[in-house]
C-alpha cells in the first residue's frame, strides 16, 4: 500500500541528489521549457522567503527511462536496487533551480543554447524590488553579483571584488539559499500505475499518460541500450518498405505481454518486469514481421486494410510457436480465424480479454484442430446490403475491402494494377475509394435510393485516385464505362478484378442500381463464403457494433 512521507530537502541535498541520481526526472515528463527569466523569478522568490510549491516524488527501487543530463552535467545512474525519487510534480522548478545554481547551458529544440549562468543578484535592490535579474546593461559594475559566484566563489576573493557595504547582503543572500527548505512529499511503495495516475492528476490540463509512455519509462535500460521509444521507431522504419508501418504502440505492448503471460490487460502489462520485456522484444518483433509477411502474401498489401491492428497479435503468436509458414489444413484454419474475427466485430470491445481467449484458439490451430467460435457472422447477401454502410472505421467493411484487395484490382482505363497505399486508405472519402454509382450522380438522378443504400461497401471499388478526380466525377456508370471501353480492350477482365462479373447483367449499361446492388451482394457473399470453414453456430447470437470513425470533409464521389 502506498504511503506518504516527508521529502523536505535543503539546497545542498537537493542539488547533490539530482547530480548523483537520487532524484530523477522520468522521461514521461514534458521537456524543460522554463526560460532564464522564469528561473530568475524562482530564485527571487527563494531569496524573499516565498513558498515555491511542494515537490512530489515517487520513491521506488524500480528503474524508469529518465533524463540523463542537465546542461553539460551528466547525471549519475543509481545502482540496481537503490531507491530513487522520481519527480512527479516539480520538474520545471527543480530543473530551474539546478540549472541556475550550477550555471548550465540548456539546449533547446531549435538547437540554440540558453545560458543559465547569466542570472545575477542586484545588490542595490530592496526587498520589495526585483532582486534576481538577467539584464545588467543599465547596472554599474560591482552593484550586482553572478548567482554562481555568490554560491561557489571563496569568501575572501569574493568580498575583495565588492565594496564593503555589500558584504552583509552577500552573506545574507548566500545563507538564505543554503538554508532554504524545499518542501517535498515522498510517495512510497506505490505501483507504477498509481504513480502515473498521481502525475496525471497533478498536471492539470495535460493529457493522460498512455500505457506506452509508461512502459517506455519503465523498460529503459542504459546498460543494455534498450529504449522502447527508439526500438518502436526502428521497428516502424523496418516495416515501412512492406507498408505495414502504421502498427500501433498498443499492439506491440499486447504482443509482448501475450508472449510472456498469454494475457495483455493493462494491469498485466504494467506488472511485466523490465528484464522479461527486454528479453522478449526481439522474439516479438521477429514473429510480428512473419505475421506481416503472411498478410501480404495472403493479399492484404498494406496495414491500413487490416480490420484490426490487434489481429497482428494472434498471428504473431502463431509464428512465435510455429516457425514455418502454414500450409494445407492449418493454413485454411488460420485464414478462417482471420475472417471470423474481422467479419464478427470480434475486437470492437474488451479486446484484451478476447485476445487472451483467442490465443487458445491459435494453439488449437497449431495442433490442426478447428476451434469452436463463440460468436457468429452473417455474410448473406441481405446482410451485406443492410449492414454495409461504408466507413473505414468498421471492421466488417475493412474485411470486405481486404476481399477487394485480394482480387488484385486493375485500373479501369488501362488494366494495370491499382496502387494500394497506406497514405490514402485512412479515410472513407479518399478518392481511391470509388463509389461505382457516384454519390453525386445518385443524389441527382436516383433520389428514391437512401444514402445508406448507395454509400454501401457493395457500391465501392478500389481505383487510382486520378480516375475519380479527372475521368469519372459525377458521371453515370454507363457514360464513364463507355469511355473506358474505348481505351481498355480488356475491360471485361478488368471488371472481374473488382467482383463485377458482367457489365450488362450487373445493370451497368442501363444505370440500374437495383440490379447492380443485388448482383454485387451475391458475388461478394459467394466469395466470402469461400473463405469460411462451415461450423455449427446454432444458438450463438450475432453481435454487431458501430465502429464509425470520424469522416473528414467529403472529397470524393
Amino acid at each position: 500500500m502506498a504511503v506518504l512521507e516527508n521529502g523536505d530537502k535543503k539546497y545542498s541535498s537537493l542539488l547533490e541528489e539530482v547530480e548523483t541520481g537520487q532524484i530523477k526526472i522520468p522521461q514521461f515528463q514534458r521537456q524543460f521549457v522554463w526560460d532564464i527569466s522564469s528561473s530568475a523569478k524562482l530564485i527571487d522568490s527563494i531569496l524573499k522567503g516565498y513558498p515555491i510549491g511542494t515537490f512530489i516524488f515517487w520513491r521506488t527501487n524500480e528503474r524508469l527511462r529518465a533524463i540523463r543530463n542537465i546542461g553539460n552535467i551528466k547525471l549519475i545512474e543509481p545502482k540496481d536496487g537503490e531507491y530513487v525519487n522520481y519527480v512527479l510534480d516539480g520538474q520545471q522548478r527543480i530543473t530551474s533551480v539546478f540549472a541556475a545554481l550550477k550555471g548550465q547551458q540548456i539546449e533547446r529544440d531549435n538547437g540554440k543554447f540558453e545560458d543559465f549562468s547569466k542570472i545575477y543578484i542586484d545588490l542595490d535592490a530592496n526587498i520589495d524590488e526585483k532582486i534576481v535579474i538577467t539584464d545588467i546593461n543599465d547596472k554599474k559594475e560591482h552593484t550586482y553579483i553572478k548567482l554562481t559566484d555568490l554560491m561557489y566563489e571563496k569568501g575572501r576573493i569574493l568580498y575583495n571584488k565588492y565594496p564593503d557595504e555589500y558584504g552583509e547582503k552577500i552573506d545574507k543572500y548566500k545563507e538564505i539559499i543554503q538554508s532554504y527548505l524545499f518542501r517535498g512529499i515522498n510517495l512510497k511503495d506505490a505501483e507504477i500505475d498509481v504513480a502515473t495516475e498521481v502525475f496525471t492528476r497533478l498536471n492539470v490540463g495535460g493529457k493522460d499518460l498512455s500505457l506506452f509512455e509508461i512502459m517506455v519509462a519503465k523498460t529503459y535500460d542504459h546498460e543494455k541500450a534498450f529504449d522502447l521509444y527508439e526500438k518502436f521507431q526502428e521497428l516502424k522504419q523496418e516495416l515501412q518498405p512492406s507498408k505495414y508501418d502504421t502498427i500501433s504502440s498498443a499492439t506491440i505492448l499486447q504482443l509482448v505481454s501475450i508472449l510472456i503471460k498469454k494475457e495483455c490487460t493493462r494491469k498485466v502489462i504494467l506488472k511485466l518486469s523490465k528484464e522479461e520485456f527486454i528479453d522478449k522484444w526481439d522474439d516479438a518483433t521477429e514473429c510480428l514481421k512473419s505475421a506481416v509477411d503472411f498478410f501480404r502474401s495472403y493479399g492484404i498489401p498494406v496495414s491500413r486494410l487490416l480490420p484490426y491492428n490487434a489481429l497482428l497479435v494472434p498471428f504473431s503468436y502463431f509464428f512465435y510457436k510455429h516457425k514455418t509458414n502454414p500450409t494445407g489444413e492449418i493454413k485454411k484454419k488460420l485464414e478462417d480465424f482471420f475472417w471470423r474475427v474481422s467479419l464478427g466485430y470480434r475486437y470492437s470491445s474488451a479486446v484484451e480479454s478476447k485476445l487472451a481467449n483467442d490465443i487458445e484458439k491459435i494453439d488449437k490451430i497449431i495442433n490442426n484442430e478447428l476451434p469452436k467460435y463463440e460468436w457468429s457472422i452473417d455474410i448473406s447477401p441481405e446482410n451485406l446490403q443492410n449492414d454495409g454502410y461504408f466507413s473505414t472505421g468498421r471492421s466488417f467493411i475493412k474485411a470486405i475491402l481486404c476481399l477487394y484487395a485480394m482480387q488484385k484490382p486493375k485500373s479501369f482505363d488501362n488494366h494495370l494494377d491499382v496502387n494500394i497505399d497506406n497514405s490514402w486508405l485512412k479515410i472513407a472519402n479518399s478518392k481511391n475509394y470509388h463509389h461505382f454509382f457516384p454519390k453525386s450522380y445518385m443524389e441527382k438522378n436516383q433520389q428514391h435510393w437512401e444514402y445508406w443504400q448507395y454509400n454501401n461497401i457493395l457500391n465501392i471499388t478500389i481505383v487510382d485516385g486520378y480516375l475519380n478526380k479527372n475521368k469519372i466525377r459525377a458521371k453515370a456508370p454507363s457514360v464513364y464505362m463507355k469511355s473506358f471501353s474505348e481505351d481498355n480492350s480488356a475491360l471485361e477482365e478488368t471488371m472481374k478484378t473488382h467482383l463485377i462479373d458482367d457489365l450488362n447483367s450487373f445493370g451497368v449499361w442501363s444505370d440500374d442500381y437495383e440490379r447492380f446492388f443485388n448482383e454485387r451482394a451475391k458475388i461478394v457473399s459467394k466469395e466470402l463464403y469461400k473463405k469460411i470453414i462451415a461450423q455449427d453456430t446454432t444458438g450463438i447470437v450475432l453481435e454487431t457494433y458501430e465502429e464509425y470513425e470520424e469522416d473528414l470533409e467529403d472529397g470524393g464521389d
